[in-house]
């Protein structure tokens, strides 16, 4: 039996149903969060080089603060590196990211809660947005727009570090300077990774616990 063409359905070429598919894609938020040195980063510009390779338009945001490795690039702990563009504010990326496909948003702690909108926009365009950050201050307490940020994405990661006193998962930094502000950039001179056992808040309980490190490492 020969079955006949419905001659009301039209036949699609290859090109518009290409862009019938590319018209309807649903965006999305992803984000990877953690302690300081549990890879955040580098997740970041793994999923973004991997975007690339599919050819995939991509644009990298980092905020201006962050001015520790690079100026325009994105840097991670581990020194890989991605170009990315300095901005003062969220709004920013709303009109420097239109011909994007994914958007990278790197030290997302360090934007105002305006972000959370910003990438509510953008996937809402259709847009893959992935940001990293620090979920958790040196107190351990909620950092920035992030948290909120983790109530909205679709796809969330956790990256753990290395506790530097026992060695077990870290999830969170320990400030390891005298300084109270909650916004302090900087890397190894000022932070290092914990587990919730020997992450201290107070400064003052700051020497009693290096001192519990330095008999670790001696009875290794």
């Amino acid at each position: 039996m020969v079955s006949k063409e419905n001659p009301s359905r039209k036949k699609l070429s290859m090109n518009e149903s290409l862009q019938i598919r590319t018209f309807k894609r649903a965006g999305h938020i992803e984000v990877i969060c953690g302690s300081m040195f549990s890879g955040k980063t580098e997740e970041l510009i793994r999923r973004i080089r991997r975007a690339e390779i599919a050819r995939q338009r991509v644009k990298v945001f980092k905020p201006k603060i962050d001015n520790r490795f690079s100026e325009f690039e994105i840097v991670s702990h581990s020194e890989q590196s991605f170009p990315s563009e300095v901005i003062s504010s969220a709004d920013e990326m709303l009109e420097k990211s239109f011909d994007a496909e994914v958007i990278g948003i790197d030290e997302g702690q360090f934007f105002g809660n305006d972000l959370v909108e910003v990438c509510q926009n953008l996937a809402d365009a259709g847009k893959r947005v992935i940001v990293a950050g620090l979920d958790q201050d040196y107190k351990a307490q909620p950092f920035g727009p992030i948290p909120d940020l983790l109530s909205v994405a679709e796809y969330i990661t956790k990256t753990l570090a290395v506790c530097v006193v026992c060695g077990a998962p870290a999830n969170r930094t320990q400030r390891i300077t005298a300084s109270s502000q909650q916004i302090l950039v900087g890397a190894t001179n000022h932070y290092e990774a914990r587990c919730r056992l020997h992450h201290i808040v107070n400064p003052e309980a700051q020497n009693e616990n290096a001192g519990a490190r330095e008999e670790n490492a001696e009875a290794k």
